[in-house]
């Protein structure tokens, strides 16, 4: 009999829903984390919560996870998401209009509310942008940001409340399915054998794969996040993002902003990658930031960061099985921690037997052998989904 009924390998955002999900209906877990929980990319990332997607089960999984960001501490006993309301706006060139249209009524039909709103509303209503190239802007004022380290710690907590063992410090260097039961070795030399494995091991998730003999054309991005404070200029206390010009920004506590990016970026290494922001790299976020938004001109400098993607070629999450009694949680390409909270129980599903969403049958790995790569986004914005 296996030591586990489930080993989760990755303890970010997804590996912790997906632990604190099959904990609760009783299963035995292990969570075994490379390094500490959170310390990968979901440590890094900004935590724009939006339901903003052209992707409609997707946009589902994130006013069920809004939801449930708002009851966070009870859901939790205890944990603390630091989730804050702020609206998101979303500006467009004009040729978006007619696909927007069709988001939007589709959007406000699933009970995400999200107002289209044309360029002569959106200077009425959000004095301060240059709309310049800019047809149309998208409202959703029930969007926000968490703290992503806290959303994190707060599930696996709860999975630990619930049975499950964490084991920081503990990479997996083998993962060989066999019989009714996948047995895991450590870089300790330890065997955990499990009667399922859920890899969610985010821009390490290819190693691990190469090891039970599966290639998907996955791989990491190194995207560039730069920080601020507001200075002489007036704060946008909410989450705004430019298509056209292929950047986004947040407001983040303590009189800060950050600004990232929107568009794909060059492939790294996720072990040899270069975690600092260059000069060169600040001016690709500062010129467009204060373009779009002028009065940013005041703001000053303070500091920045390069965070880690797991891109899929469609920019669409991986989810599935694998490999015999092996399934994976992978590419969701720095959008994915918005749905986390509520993609675990669909996870949960696939581990336990339960009869999971059809829904979820359009993001599995087979799609890419099948030539089924999936639509999403906005041109070169397909982080929106």
């Amino acid at each position: 009999m296996a030591a586990y009924d489930v080993a989760i390998i990755g303890a970010g955002v997804h590996g912790a829903s997906a632990a604190m999900h099959v904990a609760a209906r009783g299963a035995r877990v292990v969570v075994l984390e490379r390094a500490t929980p959170a310390s990968g990319p979901t440590g890094q990332s900004s935590a724009v919560v939006r339901g903003y997607y052209v992707n409609e089960f997707l946009a589902r999984l994130t006013r069920d996870s809004i939801d449930l960001f708002h009851g966070f501490t009870d859901w939790t006993h205890g944990g603390q998401a630091g989730f804050v309301t702020t609206g998101a706006l979303f500006l467009h060139a004009e040729e978006d209009g007619p696909q927007m249209r069709r988001t939007v009524e589709r959007l406000d039909a699933q009970g995400i509310r999200t107002e289209l709103i044309p360029a002569s509303g959106v200077a009425a209503d959000f004095p301060g942008f240059d709309l310049a190239g800019i047809g149309w802007g998208a409202w959703e004022p029930d969007a926000g940001h968490a703290d992503p380290v806290g959303t994190t710690l707060g599930m696996l907590e709860r999975a630990r409340q619930l049975g499950a063992q964490v084991r920081s410090d503990c990479p997996v260097v083998a993962v060989e399915p066999s019989g009714k039961a996948v047995r895991l070795r450590t870089a300790g030399g330890e065997h955990v054998t499990a009667e399922r494995v859920l890899l969610a091991a985010g821009p390490w998730t290819g190693e691990l794969l190469a090891r039970v003999g599966v290639v998907l054309p996955l791989h990491a991005e190194r995207h560039i996040v730069a920080t601020f404070g507001w200075g002489g200029a007036e704060p946008l206390p909410y989450v705004w993002a430019s298509i056209p010009d292929g950047i986004y920004a947040k407001p983040e506590h303590a009189g800060q902003f950050l600004v990232g990016t929107l568009w794909e970026e060059p492939a790294a290494d996720p072990d040899r990658y270069e975690s600092e922001l260059w000069p060169e790299e600040h001016l690709r976020v500062v010129e467009p930031a204060v373009r779009r938004v002028p009065r940013l001109a005041e703001a000053t400098a303070t500091s920045g960061y390069a965070a880690l993607y797991d891109v899929a070629p469609d920019w669409q999450p991986v989810i599935g099985e694998v490999a015999d009694r092996v399934t994976i949680v992978a590419g969701t390409a720095g959008h994915g921690f918005k749905w986390a909270p509520a993609l675990g129980a669909h996870v949960a599903d696939l581990l336990t037997g339960e009869p999971g969403d059809p829904a979820l049958e359009q993001f599995s790995p087979a799609r890419f052998a099948r030539g089924s790569l999936l639509g999403g986004g906005y041109g070169k914005a397909r982080i929106l989904g």
